[in-house]
C-alpha cells in the first residue's frame, strides 16, 4: 500500500504530536493541557505528516523566520522543525517526499532560504543544506580562571541590576533585535518564544525559574541580560561547589557583554560556570586571566543553510571590500542552479545571472556554507568541496565573503 504524505487535519493533531514526540525519544504522552499550548501556535497547513493505514508514521512542520545576514539586514527562510520518521518506516523516502514538497513551496513564496537545526549531522547535505555556523560550549572552572572576585565594580560606570522575567519580557527583544543588525545567523524569536523563554508559558517540559541580571550603561541604558540557574551543592567539607547554568545572554556593548561574564563568574558560592551554546570565537575565553580555565564542552554544527534564491540571500548582505566573482552554482533540485555575478562592497552586493565564465564551481551546499561568512573557500577548495576554475579566486571570495565574527545561531528551533 502507498504512503500518503499530507498537511494534517485539527482531527489529526494530537497524533501528530505523539508520533513527533515518539521520533524524539520523549514519552509519547500528550497532555490536553499541552494541545490547548500548541495548536494556537502552529499553522496546520505547514504541518505535514505521512500516513500507512490511517497511522502517522512521520512528522515534519516549517514556519515563516527571519534570519539576520552581514550587515544586519534579515532575510525571509522557511524554517524547518519537528523531522521524524518512524523507525517502522525508515528508507522509504519520506523525509525526501516532506522535505522536496515543502522547500517548493518555500521557492513559491519567495522565501530566500531555508533553514534548522540537525539531530544528526548526515542528514540534511543530500537536501542541499550546508552549515552556515557552528557553536561552542564552554565550563569554566572560576577558582582558576584568575578574576578577582572580591568586588562587584563594573567598569566605566555601568551597573548591573537583578532583574526577572517580566522586565526581561520587556527589554529583551529589543536587545535582541540590536544585536541581529550586529551579528548574522541569529534567527527572530517571537512573543510566544519569549514567553516560554521567561515562563511566561505553559511549561511543557519541567520549568525551574532562573536568575536574571540586565547590565546598564552609565547613561542608564539596557544594554544587555543573562539568565541563569544554579544547583546547590556543597563539599564534605562544607566548601560551595556549586554551577552555574547560563540559559540567555545577550549583549549588545562590548562593555556590557564583559560585565555580564565578570558577573556570572563572580556570584558567591559558583565555582563552574557552564556557558550554553555560544559562538565560536565568543570573548569569554580571553576575558579569564588564564583562558585555560575555560574548557571546550561542546563543539558542533548549529544552524544548517539551504538557499532557494542565490540573489536573495547575496544581495542584502555587505561585503569586507570591493571585488567581483562569478559564481557557477550546481543544485541537484533545481531551486538555485545558476551562473551569477556577485558584485559586493561594503554597502552592499549586486547578483544577476551571467554567462561569463566561473571563478568558483560548487554546490548549493557549500554556497550555503559561505553565506554568513564563517567558512573558509580556501579550505573548502583544499577539501574538493569547490572547484576553482580562476586561479586565486578562493582566496578573493574570502576576502569578499569572511567576516570579522562568525555568525551565531543562539537559538534551537
Amino acid at each position: 500500500m502507498s504512503l500518503e504524505v499530507r498537511a494534517i487535519d485539527e482531527s489529526e493533531f494530537r497524533e501528530w504530536l505523539l508520533a513527533k514526540r515518539a521520533g524524539f525519544l520523549m514519552p509519547p504522552v500528550i497532555k490536553d493541557e499541552d494541545i490547548a499550548d500548541r495548536r494556537p501556535h502552529t499553522d496546520l497547513n505547514r504541518a505535514y505528516g505521512a500516513f500507512d493505514r490511517g497511522r502517522i508514521v512521520a512528522t515534519f512542520h516549517s514556519f515563516p523566520q527571519r534570519l539576520s545576514t552581514v550587515g544586519g539586514a534579515d532575510l525571509a527562510a522557511d524554517a524547518v522543525s519537528a523531522v521524524t520518521v518512524a523507525p517502522t518506516h525508515r528508507r522509504r523516502g519520506l523525509l525526501s517526499r516532506m522535505m522536496a514538497g515543502d522547500l517548493a513551496r518555500a521557492k513559491e513564496r519567495g522565501d530566500a532560504c531555508a533553514t534548522l537545526i540537525a539531530a544528526e549531522y548526515p542528514i540534511y547535505g543530500r537536501f542541499g543544506f550546508g552549515v552556515a555556523s557552528w557553536t561552542t560550549e564552554w565550563v569554566v572552572d572560576v577558582t582558576r580562571s584568575g578574576l578577582d572576585r572580591r568586588t562587584g565594580e563594573v567598569e566605566g560606570g555601568g551597573r548591573i541590576d537583578l532583574s526577572d522575567g517580566a522586565e526581561i519580557r520587556k527589554v529583551g527583544p529589543g536587545l535582541h533585535r540590536r544585536l541581529a543588525a550586529q551579528r548574522a545567523g541569529i534567527t527572530d524569536r517571537t512573543a510566544r518564544g519569549w514567553d516560554i523563554g521567561t515562563g511566561n508559558s505553559y511549561p511543557v517540559e519541567p520549568w525551574t525559574e532562573p536568575f536574571y541580571a540586565v547590565y546598564r550603561s552609565a547613561a542608564g541604558e539596557a544594554e544587555g541580560y543573562v539568565a541563569y540557574t544554579a544547583d546547590d551543592k556543597w563539599s564534605d567539607q562544607k566548601q560551595p561547589a556549586n554551577t552555574a547554568k547560563v540559559r540567555d545572554l545577550v549583549a549588545v556593548t562590548p562593555a556590557a557583554e564583559r560585565a555580564l561574564w565578570r558577573y556570572v563568574c563572580s556570584v558567591d558560592w559558583i565555582t563552574r560556570v557552564r556557558t550554553g551554546y555560544r559562538a565560536p570565537d565568543d570573548v569569554l575565553p580571553l576575558l579569564l586571566p588564564d583562558p585555560r580555565a575555560a574548557q571546550v564542552l561542546t563543539h558542533a554544527d548549529m544552524l544548517w543553510l539551504r538557499i532557494l534564491d542565490v540573489p536573495k540571500v547575496l544581495e542584502p548582505r555587505t561585503y569586507a571590500t570591493e571585488g567581483g566573482l562569478v559564481l557557477d552554482v550546481r543544485d541537484a533540485a533545481g531551486f538555485a542552479a545558476g551562473r551569477y555575478r556577485l558584485d559586493a562592497s561594503p554597502e552592499g552586493g549586486s547578483c544577476t545571472p551571467t554567462t561569463a565564465a566561473p571563478d568558483l564551481v560548487l554546490d548549493v551546499a557549500e554556497l550555503a556554507t559561505l553565506a554568513l561568512g564563517d567558512e573558509s573557500a580556501v579550505r573548502l577548495a583544499a577539501l574538493g568541496r569547490v572547484e576553482e576554475a580562476a586561479a586565486g579566486a578562493a582566496a578573493r571570495a574570502d576576502l569578499l565573503l569572511r567576516t570579522s565574527r562568525r555568525p551565531w545561531s543562539m537559538d534551537v528551533f
